[in-house]
């Protein structure tokens, strides 16, 4: 393995679609190894799968990471000193070095149709053999390459894989790993299009660009062999490597699924959940510092960091645990800086709600999309049944005396304020003798259709004394 003096790591996503949760996690460790040695992050779109290619994700993608301050020195957007840094845009490198593997006898032309790897698939699979690649190309003469080639038959450019050799290397996480080359398929590195595959592309990029470590996911450890041979077949050092563990869904068995929640980077912004709370959340799952601290700045981890603390055991991706970190991280926030939150996720509030919001809220959401469910009372007309209104087991004649008399009082408040409407209220209760939490019960819900709720009598003054008129009005005429 290299021992390259600058530690050169890169974060390489296909623009196949939003960036998924576990990608960032791989690129915030892959920024922090390279930062804390004085190296360089890259970032490499790898968009060899045209069929998948989402128009506009290499942008989105680029973007996220710079959101999130994990800014890389190379890229697609910003050049660099090995670019390109999209491979759509490198393929007469990649032509220079097929043509090298092809003139050694390690790599091989194939003119099998789909039709016939199919069949070929069929019949091993009926045999109970692991499907592969049956070389029946392997051994054609220059001269029926030739006719072939001239004949314009379709092709791709298969590896040729040793036999019965073995190939290991030292995983930074794992330890060592071994495979035999028996086990291995005649990876195809060129496609019929002309377009590498991600296993010859990627082998070739980062020998360019002079990586000196690899973080991956763990669901690349069974290509690994087939990068180290063609790196030996270049006679090219290998770099470090070292494979992560997937994250782990807590209420299903297996990894995170999109069927069971939010696994993009994007739908947790949407969500309401803040970049710092979400990488802090992130650089816990599958590292820790070797003590008790959770609270950490990206600078304050990209000191800390070590591959030996990184861990063999896949992490849970608790979402409790996440949200506590949001939580913490929103009340950390000045009400300036929640300002724009607020507003994004209440855009029918005026300024004036939304400064009075604030303070009131604050130290109570764990993330800003509970905005949207929980005050949605203050822009809609109330939608609940009176069972809800009398849960707690109320005579309806004395709820609709509570409400009454509380319409009354509202109605001659000269000053519609917070403290004062507080201090009324339970004098009013006091001297009705009512059950404080059967009066709240019921004003809760005529006020916000729901029993679970922001502090009601707080958001009395921040609906205004005709809306709070208004709801009272549609309560009475439900009892």
């Amino acid at each position: 393995m290299t021992q390259s003096k600058t530690v050169r790591t890169r974060m390489a996503p296909s623009p196949t679609g939003d960036v998924h949760i576990g990608s960032l996690r791989t690129g915030l460790y892959a920024y922090a190894l390279a930062k804390q040695n004085n190296g360089q992050f890259i970032l490499r779109i790898e968009d060899t799968d045209q069929k998948r290619l989402v128009p506009g994700s290499a942008q989105r993608t680029m973007q996220l990471f710079k959101d999130f301050g994990l800014n890389y020195d190379e890229g697609p957007d910003i050049g660099g000193p090995f670019g390109p840094y999209t491979q759509t845009e490198r393929l007469d490198i990649y032509q220079k070095y097929i043509k090298e593997l092809l003139d050694k006898g390690q790599a091989y032309y194939c003119f099998c149709s789909p039709e016939r790897l199919d069949q070929v698939r069929a019949q091993q699979k009926a045999e109970n053999k692991i499907p592969r690649y049956d070389q029946h190309c392997l051994n054609l003469s220059p001269e029926d390459i030739q006719k072939n080639l001239d004949n314009h038959l379709p092709y791709v450019i298969r590896m040729k894989i040793p036999k019965n050799q073995t190939v290991e290397f030292n995983d930074l996480i794992r330890g060592k790993i071994k495979f035999n080359t028996n086990d291995l398929d005649d990876q195809v590195l060129i496609k019929s299009d002309g377009i590498p595959t991600y296993h010859f592309a990627v082998v070739v990029d980062d020998h360019l660009m002079n990586i000196s470590h690899i973080i991956r996911a763990e669901e690349w450890i069974s290509s690994t062999p087939k990068h180290i041979l063609l790196y030996q077949y270049f006679g090219w050092e290998i770099p470090q490597i070292a494979h992560l563990t997937v994250l782990l869904d807590p209420t299903h068995s297996g990894k995170m699924s999109k069927r069971h929640g939010s696994v993009f980077v994007q739908q947790f912004l949407d969500d309401g959940y803040l970049p710092q709370a979400l990488l802090n959340f992130l650089m816990l799952l599958g590292w820790n510092p070797g003590d008790d601290r959770e609270i950490f700045t990206l600078d304050e981890f990209v000191k800390e960091f070590s591959i030996a603390h990184l861990h063999k055991k896949s992490a849970i991706f608790d979402r409790k645990k996440l949200d506590y970190f949001n939580g913490l991280y929103i009340r950390n926030l000045s009400d300036e800086q929640l300002l724009p939150y607020f507003k994004k996720f209440l855009p029918k509030a005026t300024d004036s709600q939304i400064n009075a919001l604030i303070p009131v809220l604050k130290e109570r959401i764990v993330k800003f999309s509970d905005l949207t469910t929980s005050l949605k009372f203050l822009f809609e007309d109330p939608d609940y049944s009176v069972d809800l209104m009398l849960k707690k087991g109320t005579d309806p004649a004395l709820a609709k005396t509570m409400l009454l008399e509380t319409k009354n009082f509202i109605n001659t408040q000269k000053e519609f304020e917070f403290p004062k409407i507080q201090d009324s209220l339970l004098s009013l209760i006091k001297q009705n003798n009512w059950n404080i939490g059967e009066y709240f019960m019921i004003l809760r819900v005529a006020i916000c259709s729901s029993q679970f709720t922001p502090p009601v009598v707080e958001m009395l003054p921040i609906l205004g004394r005709q809306s709070v008129v208004k709801k009272l009005n549609i309560a009475l005429s439900k009892l």
